[in-house]
C-alpha cells in the first residue's frame, strides 16, 4: 500500500525557551521533517509518519494513539497535540486538556490516499490483548 500524506507540525517557542531544545523535541519525534523558523515558532513539513509510528510501537501505546487520532478526525485527515518536554526525550505523550503553558507541539496529517481510517490503521493499528492485529486476519 502507497501512502500518500501531509504532516504539518507546529511547535511554538516562547522567550523562556532554547529554540534547538524546540526543534529537537520536533525532531526527535519527527526525524525527516524539514523545518523553517518563524518569528515565535518552528514549522516543520514531512510526508512520512513510520518513525512516529515505531515509537507508538515502541511504547506500546497504540490504543491511546488510535484514540488521540480518531477524536481527531474530520474528513481530510487528523490532528493531534504533544508534550513538549517529553518530546525532547523522544517520548510521545499526547497533550489533553489545556495547553502546557510553554505551549503543545500541534500535528496535522492530511491523507491523500488511501483513506483517513486505513491511514490511521497503518500508523496505529488495532490491538487485541496490547498485541497489534493484521485487520485482514480479524
Amino acid at each position: 500500500m502507497i501512502y500518500s500524506v501531509d504532516v504539518t507540525i507546529e511547535a511554538p517557542v516562547q522567550g523562556t525557551e532554547v529554540a534547538d531544545r524546540v526543534e529537537d523535541a520536533v525532531t526527535n519525534l519527527f526525524p525527516d521533517a524539514e523545518f523553517r523558523r518563524e518569528p515565535d515558532r518552528f514549522v516543520a513539513e514531512s510526508h512520512s509518519l513510520d518513525a512516529f509510528s515505531d515509537v507508538l510501537h515502541e511504547q506500546e501505546i497504540l490504543d491511546t494513539a488510535r484514540r488521540e487520532f480518531l477524536n481527531g478526525m474530520d474528513g481530510e485527515g487528523f490532528a493531534f497535540s504533544l508534550k513538549k518536554q517529553p518530546a525532547f526525550e523522544g517520548v510521545v505523550n499526547f497533550a489533553v486538556g489545556s495547553a502546557d503553558e510553554l505551549g503543545d507541539i500541534r500535528v496535522r496529517v492530511d491523507v491523500r490516499e488511501p483513506d483517513v481510517e486505513s491511514f490511521v490503521d497503518h500508523v496505529a493499528p488495532p490491538t487485541e490483548e496490547g498485541r497489534p492485529v493484521d485487520p485482514d486476519e480479524r
